[in-house]
């Protein structure tokens, strides 16, 4: 596939690393010679040099017979413009767009169509990572929460510790410990890297579980691999950006307690005039004194959102050591997740990955209609639709021990219709399910891509 990525920044450049080796021809365009050179340096791609939204600059990109157009710049109107000027003059089949103002998202409905704003995938990186961070709330211990088939299964990440009832116990006593309720672990990452799951399988305290379940047994399960936190009832928000008042608003409606911390006395002002329960302060959130007077040591979780990464860090890290329960911080650099996480820091969320999982699901060939990208990449979680019968397609109509995966690819659910089962090798798919699949090697992403992709020529 030919793509043309607008944007060298953070989010521009991780989506051409995660792009680059699936056998695409990308082309990066930005204004910033040394963010351009610095990706060629690094990555087999072309780069052109100029503004996304200028028709020479398309051009020269290639976009005559580019695939895709996706305009990931900083900037709303050049990207916006961007799909314009690829849909007016050179009829690009597909035009992705991150949009980051809410005055735009307000009127996207309307907006967004062929006829207006050509756009045919919208990306909104506030919207995104401010849902991301609500399931991690509404799932307390997840280190991550993926959902599946409009929620009906989660993919849910979390640490093994010592105590949990299956640590030090093989993977297949897992049904003598939950008879009623069928999960599978879809991986086990232990000191960074991947393990195959397999019914011998020990966990070990600190490994790093993926499982997969119906959403409505996952906390029966989560208390299986550590002691079930109780759900969050006092929550501190610091920052009143996007992110901020979204996740606000979202909370004040479930928990007793929302407190909001924006340095901004205007913005603080605005944000206190659009939520209903939260309430709201002005002031620094790395002010011990502040803290302290609204009792941050009886405070159950603590989010730090500002656009500032060090803030975050060392507002959390204060929180953290005046006796919050647990802390989570928004990183915008990708280098610094790993960093911090673990220590002080429980939960280190990259806004990076979120949208990429997002841009992945528009690029992923076949139906695919979930992408999660993990381990900064490394890894995924795809969820595809199985298309076609059993002479035109490679998993219609087989059961999973008969179907090829690539290597380091497991099938961990499959939800059909309202029912999610559980994949086991002789279940057997069906047209039009819903599969949902993990990948701890990227790297074969497109022979999975072929599975899903039904061929009247295809015999098996």
């Amino acid at each position: 596939m030919k793509i043309i990525i607008l944007g060298a920044g953070q989010v521009g450049g991780t989506l051409a690393e995660n792009l680059v080796g699936e056998k695409n021809e990308i082309t990066v365009v930005d204004c910033d010679t040394s963010c351009l050179r610095e990706l060629q340096d690094r990555f087999d791609l072309q780069v052109v040099e100029g503004y996304g939204s200028h028709p020479d600059v398309l051009e020269k990109a290639g976009a005559e017979d580019a695939d895709m157009l996706i305009a990931v710049t900083s900037s709303d109107e050049i990207n916006m413009t961007a799909c314009q000027v690829a849909y007016s003059l050179f009829h690009t089949p597909t035009k992705i767009a991150r949009i980051r103002s809410p005055n735009y998202l307000k009127y996207k409905e309307k907006l967004f169509q062929s006829q207006d704003v050509p756009v045919d995938y919208l990306i909104a990186p506030e919207q995104l990572v401010t849902n991301y961070i609500r399931r991690l709330v509404e799932c307390p211990g997840a280190l991550q929460v993926m959902e599946f088939a409009d929620g009906k299964a989660s993919l849910v990440a979390v640490k093994a510790y010592y105590g949990g009832s299956l640590v030090g116990h093989a993977l297949s006593t897992l049904r003598e410990h939950m008879p009623h309720i069928d999960t599978r672990v879809a991986a086990i990452f232990r000191r960074g890297r991947p393990i195959r799951p397999q019914g011998t399988t020990i966990i070990e305290a600190d490994d790093e579980v993926f499982f997969i379940a119906d959403t409505k047994h996952i906390r029966t399960v989560m208390s299986e691999l550590q002691r079930l936190e109780k759900t969050y009832q006092k929550i501190i928000i610091v920052g009143g950006g996007n992110v901020g008042l979204g996740l606000a608003q979202a909370l004040e409606k479930s928990h007793p307690s929302v407190k909001l911390i924006e340095r901004n006395p205007q913005r603080a002002e605005y944000v206190a005039s659009e939520l209903a329960k939260a309430t709201v302060f002005c002031g620094d959130a790395s002010d011990q004194e502040l803290l302290s007077e609204e009792n941050v040591e009886q405070t159950d979780l603590f989010i730090a959102v500002t656009d500032d990464d060090e803030a975050n860090i060392m507002s959390a890290m204060l929180a953290k050591r005046m006796g919050a329960a647990k802390v989570m911080v928004l990183i915008q650099r990708g280098a610094y997740v790993d960093l911090v996480q673990g220590g002080d820091i429980d939960i280190a969320i990259s806004p990076q990955q979120a949208t990429i999982s997002s841009l992945l699901t528009h690029v992923r060939r076949g139906d695919i209609v979930n992408v999660y990208s993990l381990r900064r990449g490394a890894a995924e979680a795809i969820e595809a639709i199985a298309h076609g019968d059993s002479s035109t397609s490679k998993v219609v109509g087989r059961m999973i021990s008969e179907i090829k995966l690539p290597p380091g690819t497991t099938i961990g659910a499959v939800v059909r219709g309202e029912e999610v089962l559980i994949a086991h090798d002789d279940t057997r798919i069906e047209q039009d399910d819903h599969v949902i699949l993990f990948l701890v090697d990227k790297k074969y992403i497109t022979d999975v891509e072929r599975l899903f992709e039904p061929s009247p020529f295809f015999f098996f």
